[in-house]
């Protein structure tokens, strides 16, 4: 079985929605997201977006990265993308590390619209980017 840890600064939007996608893609995976300093909760923007194409994080929880430094992964992959953001690195045992990096919906501002937009803009892309990979490293 793959076993894939995603990581972020707060585990609570990219992380979280790269996780129920790659689960939503083959539920075979073994799939973790966890954070270097999670929040208090995944945000409910992101559980909102992702309800939307029928995948539920509302049970969702950040989690410390700290969690899962025995564990050996086959990925690692980080998600951060602004040039301001430390991307996470994983001191534990991982034979691939990867980053494909995205904007923190978090950070959107304007109308509540917009707002949902961007989410939706970063879910979409994560969607992509994270079936590409699972088409190119996992599948088959």
């Amino acid at each position: 079985m793959t076993s894939i840890l995603i990581l972020c600064t707060g585990n609570s939007c990219r992380s979280q929605m790269a996780e129920g996608f790659l689960k939503s893609f083959d539920a075979s995976l073994e799939v973790y997201s966890a954070g270097t300093n999670p929040a208090t909760q995944v945000h409910p923007k992101a559980v909102q977006v992702m309800q939307e194409l029928s995948i539920d994080l509302s049970h969702h929880r950040p989690k410390s990265v700290d969690t899962f430094l025995s564990r050996t992964f086959d990925y690692v992959m980080t998600v951060c993308g602004h040039a301001k953001e430390t991307c996470p690195v994983f001191m534990g045992e991982v034979r691939h590390n990867l980053h494909i990096g995205f904007d923190d919906p978090a950070e959107a501002t304007g109308t509540e619209d917009e707002i949902l937009s961007e989410f939706r803009r970063i879910r979409d892309e994560i969607k992509r980017d994270f079936f590409a990979f699972y088409l190119e490293k996992l599948k088959g």
